[in-house]
């Protein structure tokens, strides 16, 4: 199956947290082949944020978020162009008023003909057809 990965469901393969289980086997089951993940090009970007703050804030220890990112990176989903994307993905965001970032993902999944896995329940309830949310995997 294809889907796109949203940051949210990266993140919880290095940091422990609720649903962090089922974004691990997602992850495996791409590393198998069982799964296609993709991603637009800001995904490493987000990941990277996520970690920096989970840094500052004591839920991982200075220094072993780079080590998480580069280990997700050695193996990452296939990243394209997010500025194709933006005419889309600024619509979506218009319209839903939304983040332009999450919806670069959206776009992403329209684009490719797949759905979006975030753990974003809100963006799942948004945009039932283009994304699920990863308690549902």
């Amino acid at each position: 199956m294809k889907y796109v990965l949203d940051s949210s469901v990266a993140f919880k393969t290095l940091v422990l947290e609720n649903d962090s289980d089922k974004a691990i086997e997602l992850l495996d089951g791409y590393r198998s082949g069982v799964h296609d993940l993709i991603a637009p090009d800001i995904l490493p970007i987000e990941v990277g944020h996520a970690l920096t703050r989970a840094e500052r804030t004591g839920r991982i220890l200075t220094g072993n978020g780079f080590m998480s990112w580069l280990g997700l990176m050695a193996d990452a989903p296939r990243l394209f162009p997010s500025l194709p994307l933006m005419p889309r993905a600024y619509a979506l965001s218009s319209s839903a008023r939304i983040g332009v970032y999450d919806c670069l993902y959206i776009a992403l999944a329209e684009q490719e003909g797949c759905v979006m896995v975030t753990a974003d329940a809100r963006l799942a309830k948004l945009f039932p057809s283009n994304v699920i949310p990863l308690a549902a995997l």
